[in-house]
């Protein structure tokens, strides 16, 4: 009979431990503010920008158009999203936020610093930049380019 190993003997578990308390605090945060963390991780990527074809923006957060569509159809709905229809090419638009979307963004991004200061201010600045460094390197090697959304 083989040996069947424990479920803590895994670094995924605790990866996931973390990840998931992470997240689902996170999730309740922008949930206070109207938008879900694909919505907030949708407009930090445009934030930047004036305007950005979706297909841009598709292949900048490594989603399809289809993700892209639906998560601009939501935004567009609730006033933080804009779509500009291109006059040269009556198939093509661009999206940018609107001026309350671009309010907006800070506003998630200081519940982002808030909920990571929450989760890992218990390290020491050592443990911390180790800690990141080494998930990047997990990253990097792993070729991962997706960012996480959900």
């Amino acid at each position: 009979m083989s040996t069947v190993s424990d479920l803590t003997a895994h670094t995924g578990y605790w990866l996931r431990m973390v990840s998931n308390a992470v997240s689902q605090d996170f999730a309740r945060k922008v949930s206070d503010e109207g938008v879900t963390v694909a919505e907030w991780t949708f407009m930090r990527a445009l934030y930047d920008a004036k305007a950005m074809a979706p297909s841009a923006l598709a292949e900048k957060m490594g989603m399809t158009k289809g993700a892209i569509s639906k998560l601009a159809d939501r935004l567009l709905e609730k006033g933080l999203l804009a779509r500009t229809d291109n006059p040269d090419d009556k198939r093509a638009h661009s999206l940018s936020l609107t001026d309350a979307g671009r309010t907006k963004v800070p506003v998630l991004a200081a519940l982002a610093d808030m909920n990571d200061a929450e989760y890992f201010d218990v390290l020491t600045r050592e443990e911390h930049e180790t800690l990141d460094r080494i998930l990047k390197a997990l990253v990097e090697r792993r070729g991962l380019r997706t960012p996480p959304v959900d």
